[in-house]
């Protein structure tokens, strides 16, 4: 696997390095001492999977509050989706700080989000299917959000979303959150 360190302190794309052959080729999607020298503590507990029927759909700003913060590796395995994670660590250099990335299953990247970051994307294309390795499981009473169009942030996504749950359009503003 080929790590490419993203602009977000901890954060990196992970590409395949794939081995062809006649029939296609193989390669590894996960390795803990692959993710270790690169300083990711990423021990996965838990899988998951989201579908979504149509493009123009945005889930997040999704992070779990402490104690139980997670770690994810997110990959895009059907369809495409621009992933966009947000550093919410205040010790961090790049704190309130943003990074996009165009995750597809034709481009087979997959982003490693380290603990303390949101996590939202924004389908590409109808019927697309995003799989996720997290380090933690799932807390609901730690469950949190940002909003997506929080100008604390200024994300700019590659168009207006079509589809939002109520939750997360709901989510309050970062410095209603921060304190």
């Amino acid at each position: 696997m080929k790590f490419s360190p993203l602009s977000l302190q901890g954060a990196f794309v992970v590409e395949l390095e794939p081995i062809p052959d006649e029939r296609g080729f193989f390669a590894r999607t996960f390795c803990g001492e692959e993710f270790a020298a690169h300083g990711c503590d990423f021990n996965f507990v838990q899988s998951s999977v989201s579908f979504n029927k149509r493009k123009g759909t945005l889930r997040g700003m999704h992070y779990q509050k402490k104690p139980h913060e997670e770690a994810k590796v997110v990959r895009c395995v059907v369809g495409a989706i621009y992933d966009v994670v947000v550093d919410l660590r205040p010790e961090s250099t790049t704190f309130k700080c943003w990074v996009g990335v165009e995750l597809s299953a034709g481009n087979r990247k997959a982003i490693y989000i380290p603990k303390g970051f949101a996590h939202g994307f924004l389908t590409l294309a109808d019927d697309t299917e995003v799989y996720y390795q997290m380090a933690s499981a799932y807390h609901p009473d730690s469950a949190g959000g940002v909003r997506w169009d929080d100008p604390a942030f200024s994300i700019q996504w590659p168009f207006q979303p079509e589809m939002i749950s109520s939750r997360d359009a709901a989510y309050p503003l970062f410095s209603e959150v921060a304190g």
